[in-house]
Order: C-alpha cells, then structure tokens, then sequence
C-alpha cells in the first residue's frame, strides 16, 4: 500500500478500492454510507488484501 492510497482509502474509501473490481467499491460504498469508519475500515482492508 502506498502512502497515497491509504491517504485516499481515508478521505474517500470507494476512490481508494476502484481498481480491485466492482463488487469492492459497492460495498465500500454502502459502507461509508452507513458510517465514515465502517468505511476506511474496509477500504483499508480490501487494499491490505495481497490478492
């Protein structure tokens, strides 16, 4: 994970998991809005996930 990207993943979780498919960035999204931590959380471990 790049500096930029976890930065990303922090201010808008689904910018930050765009590239790793479109079932990622809907979840991403219905989580960041349910709530902002949900989220990072789980932009942050879609993008930590080495597959």
């Amino acid at each position: 994970m790049s500096f930029w990207r976890v930065l990303l993943a922090i201010l808008f979780p689904p910018l930050a998991v765009i590239d790793k498919g479109c079932g990622s960035v809907i979840i991403t999204f219905l989580l960041t809005l349910a709530g902002w931590v949900p989220g990072v959380i789980a932009a942050l471990v879609i993008l930590n996930n080495p597959e």
